[in-house]
C-alpha cells in the first residue's frame, strides 16, 4: 500500500470518529447547546476572519502603476536597446 493510500485511510477513519463523537455530543449529551454554540461561533469566526484578512490585504496593498506609465517605460527601454543595436562597429569590435 502506498503512503498516499495509508494517509487517505487514516483521514477517513479520523473523520468518521469525529463525526460520531460530534453526533453523540449534540444528540445524546447534556452539553448539546454548548457544542452547538461553539460550532456556530467557530464557523462565523472563520468566515469573518477570512473576510477581515482579505480586507486587510486590499487596504495595505499599494496601487499598481497606471498602464500608460508602464507603456512609456517599455517604449524607452525598446528605444535604448534599438539605439545600442544600431551603433556603428569599430575595427576593434570586429576583431574580438
Amino acid at each position: 500500500m502506498s503512503r498516499d493510500q495509508v494517509l487517505g485511510i487514516g483521514m477517513m477513519a479520523v473523520s468518521a470518529v469525529v463525526i460520531l463523537v460530534y453526533a453523540w455530543l449534540v444528540f445524546l449529551s447534556d452539553l448539546a447547546i454548548l457544542i452547538l454554540k461553539l460550532t456556530g461561533f467557530i464557523a462565523i469566526a472563520a468566515v469573518f476572519g477570512i473576510l477581515a484578512w482579505i480586507g486587510y490585504t486590499l487596504a495595505t496593498t499599494p496601487m499598481p502603476k497606471p498602464i500608460e506609465e508602464i507603456e512609456e517605460e517599455i517604449e524607452k527601454e525598446l528605444k535604448s536597446v534599438g539605439s545600442e543595436a544600431q551603433k556603428p562597429t569599430t575595427e576593434e569590435d570586429k576583431v574580438s
